[in-house]
């Protein structure tokens, strides 16, 4: 009788440690929000400057992207992974003994931008395109599940051991969670089924992949240089802007301290980002199912409208109280959350092609987090300025509903390929 976990394809397996990976990198993600008051509280900072470090933090991790999956190519996944989960570890366990600012700035800015970059979506990206034909979306939307399920294990926690034991010791153990993956990783992870002598699951045979990715950081910006020439890419990264500007720049990094100035508890607004975690995890695995089925376009025409209409209705129902209005945003926000994840990837696929996809979502995922950046930095300098952060969300909304709009513009656009046969012809 066969053993059933020797049956299991391996890429199961793959999976299993990528999104603990991801659920590690995550698990810093969930922190910021958190700790802004508690910093500003024992060391005299204003909002302006702890948003500032969160802004690095998010424009270094976005840039570190593309070039990570150079990284990934040129000296193997299990190599750069591993060794990116050491630097987060590094830079958290260095702030618990920081007395300036600017020591802020460089270890969540430099240190943890840099290493979460790398084990940014894009590693995720990797590992779906290269252990699976079938089930790519649905793989995908798992994958980005783990950064939600990251922060709904974690948040509560986190919250809890920084308002009875201090900051400190919430990242002493993201630290250590880290740390114990980096040996797991570097043990199990593989680069590709071929390593092992296997096919890519659901394959019969070895997949045509096209041109291989770049390997160096040239060829990676040479791929944002003719990328830059389609249309498509365009609508894909300002989509993407938008994405990260409504989700980790802003609801990440300001939700806590904005219900804090309506009166509503840390460890109740907390909770709720708990919440958001848990419907995120439902909604973008559904998000990878239906990016299997259903075209992308659509699928990201209702989810950027949606989340639009939603950040219109939060001035209204933030209060020091959990009322069902304000329940009802949680959960819809958390179904939306990073649900576009997986039909932008798919996106890049069809539109740029499997072998180079990855690089191409690499500097759609820098767009991304150049907005969280400038999220973040928008929406403190307007709660210092105004006292409130009315015009940030209003702000959010308005750039959803253009994102929905221009969506629209991709069904006039021919994919790369089509372009190849158009010419030829």
């Amino acid at each position: 009788m066969p053993n059933r976990l020797t049956s299991i394809h391996r890429a199961w397996w793959i999976v299993l440690i990528t999104f603990l990976t991801l659920i590690s990198a995550a698990a810093f993600r969930s922190t910021t929000g958190v700790m802004l008051v508690p910093l500003e509280t024992e060391f005299g900072w204003s909002r302006s400057l702890t948003s500032s470090a969160v802004a690095l933090n998010l424009l270094i991790y976005g840039l570190t992207a593309p070039f990570a999956a150079t990284l990934i190519e040129r000296f193997s996944m299990r190599r750069v992974v591993s060794l990116a989960l050491l630097l987060v570890s590094s830079g958290l366990l260095l702030t618990t003994v920081m007395t300036a600012s600017w020591q802020l700035i460089v270890l969540w800015g430099l240190f943890v931008g840099f290493g979460t970059g790398c084990l940014a979506l894009v590693f995720g990206a990797a590992v779906a395109n290269r252990w699976f034909v079938e089930r790519r979306g649905l793989i995908t939307g798992i994958f980005s599940a783990g950064y939600a399920t990251g922060s709904m294990i974690f948040l509560p926690l986190l919250t809890f051991m920084i308002t009875n034991h201090g900051w400190r010791s919430a990242s002493i153990t993201v630290a250590l969670f880290a740390a114990v993956m980096s040996p797991l990783v570097f043990l199990f992870l593989r680069d590709r089924p071929s390593d092992l002598g296997l096919l890519p699951y659901g394959a019969t045979e070895a997949p045509e992949l096209g041109p291989a990715a770049p390997a160096t950081a040239r060829g990676a910006i040479e791929v944002l240089v003719t990328s830059m020439k389609h249309p498509a890419f365009w609508v894909l990264a300002f989509t993407f802007f938008v994405c990260g500007w409504s989700t980790n720049g802003l609801i990440g990094t300001h939700f806590i301290p904005a219900a804090h100035d309506h009166g509503m508890p840390a460890t109740t607004a907390a909770s709720l980002l708990a919440v958001v975690g848990i419907f995120d995890l439902i909604g973008t695995i559904g998000s990878g199912w239906l990016t299997d089925k259903v075209s992308s376009m659509w699928l990201l025409v209702f989810f950027y409208g949606m989340r639009g209409l939603a950040l219109l209705t939060i001035p209204a129902v933030l209060g020091p109280h959990v009322k069902p209005p304000l329940l009802f945003f949680i959960i819809f926000y958390g179904l939306d959350w990073i649900a576009t994840v997986p039909p932008t990837v798919q996106l890049c696929r069809e539109y740029f092609g499997l072998a180079r996809s990855g690089v191409v979502y690499g500097w759609v995922f820098a767009a991304h987090m150049i907005g969280a950046a400038i999220a973040a930095s928008f929406a403190g300098w307007i709660r210092e300025s105004k006292g409130d952060y009315s015009i940030a969300w209003y702000t959010a909304a308005t750039l959803c509903l253009v994102a929905a709009g221009s969506l629209f513009l991709l069904k006039k656009i021919p994919t790369l390929k089509q372009r190849e046969e158009l010419s030829v012809h």
